[in-house]
């Protein structure tokens, strides 16, 4: 079995041109991002057949299933993006740069801002992964995002499947796990 991780095609939104923002600022943007466009481009799906697509049900990961997938796709909750949150609500300026790198921060200690919790991730991550490999044995293809792609493939490592280490997972790349 074959299990295909591939995250959605770039998003045209950018970051702020502000180099020091407010937690305001930073939402807006988020609400931005979460709207915005993505660029399509091929993807190489290296030649498998894939008989089934789980997708995210965010609209980006939706329409990037939709291209690159021409049979029926189960969209799910379990793979959306983990939603993030600013740490602090004071209306104060911080270089944009830190936004992210603080907000991962208080996510990984479990901050009281961050509202879903790593363990409530590693759960969802855990049941999407149970009912893909309980649906069939067939190949399948997952598209989602960077940040739950990480924790897909912990899971998918602990469970015997062999693949490559993500990093920084690219957009509109496939990423191969095979059952060992």
């Amino acid at each position: 079995m074959k299990i295909g991780l591939v995250r959605h095609f770039k998003v045209t939104r950018g970051y702020p041109t502000e180099k020091w923002i407010t937690p305001s600022e930073f939402d807006q943007w988020m609400k931005e991002y979460e709207a915005s466009d993505v660029e399509e481009t091929d993807v190489d799906l290296g030649g498998i057949t894939w008989q089934k697509c789980y997708s995210s049900t965010v609209r980006r990961a939706e329409f990037t299933a939709e291209k690159i997938y021409d049979g029926e796709l189960i969209k799910t909750d379990e793979l959306r993006e983990i939603p993030v949150y600013p740490f602090f609500k004071r209306d104060i300026k911080i270089p944009m740069i830190l936004y992210p790198l603080c907000i991962r921060t208080a996510w990984f200690f479990n901050h009281k801002s961050q509202l879903e919790r790593r363990t409530d991730v590693e759960k969802r991550i855990a049941n999407i992964v149970d009912r893909i490999l309980e649906e069939s044995e067939e190949n399948a293809l997952v598209v989602s995002h960077g940040g739950l792609m990480m924790f897909m493939r912990k899971e998918l490592i602990r469970r015997g499947f062999k693949g490559p280490k993500l990093g920084r997972p690219e957009n509109a790349k496939l990423y191969l796990f095979e059952k060992i």
